[in-house]
């Protein structure tokens, strides 16, 4: 096993979530052109029993939230990514955060992405059971849970006695 220089660990997280965030965008966004090419405004296509792919538009956050206010949707997002980023480059050597870290910054930035070009977030993954979503959607509820595990998960039986010496 090979030696890493201090701070590598560090770079290499840093690089590994920049690469998953421009992946998370580029799905995003081509997942999303397709359906917008495919779909008219409104249009519902079944996919199969309580799944249809449905072309609707969200102008606020999750769920609607904050609806009709450009402005305090921007605030929230960019608040919370700030804070995100600022976290992660104070922890980034902590194994695997990179991993829901790149998927929350890359879900984030693919419906910001969407804001800046018509206002609205695409959303076209409509389960009868759920409010309508898209791929970025996916990836930061993975990546908030993926936060979640990685913070506050199992801890190796190594680190759990030198935490009670």
């Amino acid at each position: 096993m090979a030696i890493q220089a201090p701070g590598r660990s560090r770079e290499v997280a840093l690089g590994r979530a920049l690469a998953l965030t421009g992946a998370v965008v580029a799905a995003d966004q081509i997942t999303k052109a397709v359906a917008v090419s495919r779909l008219a405004r409104g249009e519902q296509v079944n996919v199969f029993f309580g799944i249809d792919l449905t072309s609707t538009r969200n102008t606020g956050v999750a769920f609607g939230a904050f609806a009709g206010s450009q402005a305090a949707t921007l605030i929230a997002v960019g608040v919370a990514l700030t804070l995100l980023v600022a976290w992660f480059v104070r922890t980034a050597a902590r194994p695997w955060l990179w991993l829901p870290v790149g998927l929350i910054g890359g879900g984030a930035l693919g419906n910001l992405a969407d804001r800046a070009r018509s206002g609205a977030v695409i959303d076209f993954i409509d389960p009868s059971f759920w409010p309508a979503f898209n791929v970025a959607d996916i990836a930061v509820v993975a990546g908030v849970l993926g936060v979640l595990y990685v913070v506050e998960g199992p801890r190796s039986s190594i680190g759990a006695s030198a935490r009670s010496a």
